[in-house]
């Protein structure tokens, strides 16, 4: 098997190596990560200017680029620039979940998404910020959990997110907001985003949301590629 692993918190995030050291177990490794931190930059690519990539040394026997872009251009750019063929794509640790609405903005589940879009299988991991350091310690469970039941072989892309107290694994599905923001006035007609809990509990535990932050679980949740609304398309055609 020949992996890429990528992420959102740049290529010198403290748990970027021990996930590269793990995935060493399952085949061929190389890494395309960010430069810098590229949190919340969604799936955004460069296609007006050229970005600078640069071969780096993280692990022996791992060809590993710092590349200065978003984690969608790090997919492009190994798939693309470097002209190579992966199995699979791995896109974090990210130091951050990445559950319900907050999907949208995340840097790490659009790598998964650029992933898929090129025909890669892929899976996005994250965890809470206070359990980052040795979140990799997590990563031979839920390999398991996905081989065992063939997951990847039902469906090419996985959002994964585990607490601090990892529990048992569920399958989930998106649930709603629990993120978001004020805005708070600086000098010289400046705005500073200041972020704030704003989760609603529900008790469905099917809900990534509910099921990571209040039921204690691990999630694996499928993601969709399509855009399209099809029980709308139904109705409508």
């Amino acid at each position: 098997m020949k992996i890429l692993i990528t992420n959102d918190d740049g290529i010198y995030a403290s748990e970027l190596i021990p996930l590269v050291k793990w995935a060493k177990k399952l085949g061929e490794v190389v890494v395309a990560a960010p430069k810098v931190e590229q949190s919340g930059k969604s799936h955004g690519i460069e296609i007006h200017k050229a970005f600078e990539v640069k071969q780096v040394e993280l692990v022996e026997g791992v060809r590993s680029y710092a590349v200065n872009s978003t984690p969608a251009d790090c997919v492009r750019f190994a798939v693309l620039g470097l002209k190579e063929d992966f199995d699979l794509v791995i896109s974090g640790i990210n130091r951050g979940l990445n559950i319900g609405m907050d999907i949208m903005y995340s840097g790490t589940v659009a790598a998964v998404f650029e992933a898929a879009a090129l025909g890669i299988k892929a899976m996005a991991v994250s965890t809470e910020p206070k359990f980052y350091e040795g979140a990799a310690g997590q990563m031979d469970r839920i390999w398991a959990y996905m081989t065992e039941r063939d997951l990847f072989g039902q469906h090419p892309i996985y959002n994964v997110n585990f607490p601090k107290e990892a529990g048992p694994i569920r399958i989930t599905k998106q649930g709603g907001p629990y993120y978001s923001d004020d805005f708070l006035p600086q000098e010289n007609d400046m705005y500073l985003p200041q972020g704030k809990d704003i989760f609603a509990e529900s008790g469905n535990m099917d809900l990534d949301t509910d099921a990571v932050l209040r039921g204690g679980f691990t999630s694996i949740m499928p993601l969709s590629l399509s855009r399209a609304d099809l029980s709308v398309f139904e109705k409508l055609k």
